[in-house]
Formats: C-alpha cells, structure tokens, sequence
C-alpha cells in the first residue's frame, strides 16, 4: 500500500515537473513559433478570410524556413500552400539516401 502511495506521488511531480519544462521534452528546434501559435484555436470563413491568408503565409514561412535548414533545399512561398509543404517535409523525412528530393516535389501542383 505504501509502494502504491509513493508511486502516485513520484508520479503526480515527474507530471507536474514536465507541464512545468515543455521545452525539455520537446526540444527547441522543434518549438513552434508565436506567431504561428496566435492562431491555434481559431477557426476560419474559408479560404479568401483575411485571417486565414495572414495564418497561411505564417506557416508557409515557417516551412520554407524549416525545410530549407533541414534538407537544403529552397522552396518558393508562392509555388506550394502551407499543406503541401507540411506533406514534403514528412516525404522528406521519409526519403532513403538514394532517392532525389526532385521526385517528391514533382508529386505537388506548383503556382498557388
């Protein structure tokens, strides 16, 4: 019984120790910008609301930035949506050694 208490309470502060230190866990290089974050929780008109355009060029930015850092490449804000680019950097991601990152890109309509 009292291995039971002990366990909850080392439980409940390694829990309260990881709300406390998010950045430990999930790293800074994957922590995702304010400006992106001003737009959780928000829903949008469709695709012409003027808070939809700014969010989109936000993550656009943020995934031509992350991408390029992370597989060199230099992809163009206008050619690719913000969801296209989230789908290359996990293609990416995913790619073997030998396979050039041209053959993804191919898979997506360019002139967004």
């Amino acid at each position: 019984m009292k291995f039971n208490r002990l366990l909850l309470v080392l439980l409940i502060i390694n829990l309260f120790w990881l709300i406390k230190n998010p950045t430990l866990v999930f790293g800074k290089e994957n922590r995702i910008p304010s400006q992106l974050m001003a737009y959780v929780g928000k829903s949008f008109i469709g695709l012409g609301d003027p808070n939809f355009l700014s969010y989109e060029k936000e993550l656009k930015q943020y995934l031509v930035n992350r991408v390029n850092k992370k597989f060199g490449l230099n992809l163009s804000l206008f050619q690719y949506s913000g969801f296209d680019l989230l789908e290359i950097e996990s293609l990416l991601k995913c790619k073997k050694s030998n396979e050039l990152s041209d053959t993804f890109l191919k898979m997506f309509p360019k002139g967004k």
